[in-house]
């Protein structure tokens, strides 16, 4: 059952995160990125970390494969993107690398050589059937701030640039401070980081501890402008 509804597309854990062999000439039509996203059904329910193994599985092993390694960089970028549901910034990556979509949509697109990239809908949208973890772990993992919430750990944060810095956080920190902290590590403005975690956008104020996310889990920050290379 797995796949877009409405779509014959598979969600399967085997989808080829590859570039197709063949080459195609620009004739083909190139359609602007539609806004919506893909709507599709996993063929078992998910939790948010098994999507997330997925995700992660994919991006490590598609660059692998034929195609080009900066526009596989492109493609992550811009489902990022779509997953924040900044879809100006998605449709601005795309036509950065110069990528076509012959039907607005990421799960299929072509370099300018021709070459076809697929991304598995997965990595675009959540499944409908997606289970949420901190409903089902509320009552045992519901932190007691006092104890716990200041002892610091190491957060992964994955940048869209393909980057992952890791930070020196403790749950009660706030993503506002958080953000100043990679502004001082990577050089990235606060107001041009964009933090998400389970397709979720992270707002200033919030504390990590409201975001339920665990040690070994990896916060998404979609960088809206160039970082500026210090020297």
């Amino acid at each position: 059952m797995g796949g877009c509804i409405g779509r014959s597309q598979g969600e399967s854990p085997r989808t080829q995160p590859r570039a197709a062999g063949q080459h195609r000439k620009r004739t083909v039509r190139n359609e602007p990125l539609k806004k919506e996203r893909p709507r599709w059904k996993s063929d078992y329910p998910m939790t948010d970390g098994q999507l997330r193994s997925k995700r992660d599985e994919f991006w490590d092993t598609a660059p692998a494969f034929e195609g080009r390694k900066e526009i596989w960089d492109a493609l992550k970028a811009a489902a990022y993107a779509v997953e924040a549901n900044d879809h100006e910034l998605a449709q601005a990556i795309v036509d950065g690398a110069s990528i076509t979509l012959p039907h607005g949509s990421l799960t299929e697109c072509y370099d300018e050589l021709g070459t076809r990239y697929q991304l598995p809908v997965y990595c675009l949208a959540p499944p409908v059937n997606l289970i949420t973890e901190r409903s089902e772990e509320d009552g045992a993992d519901a932190p007691d701030p006092a104890p716990n919430a200041r002892r610091e750990f190491q957060l992964k944060v994955r940048l869209s640039t393909g980057n992952d810095v890791k930070l020196n956080a403790s749950m009660v920190d706030t993503i506002g401070q958080l953000k100043k902290q990679l502004h001082a590590v990577e050089g990235i403005e606060p107001c041009s980081q964009r933090w998400f975690f389970s397709g979720k956008l992270l707002t200033d104020r919030m504390k990590l501890q409201e975001t339920k996310i665990q040690r070994d889990f990896v916060i998404q920050v979609i960088v809206n402008q160039p970082i500026e290379t210090k020297n």
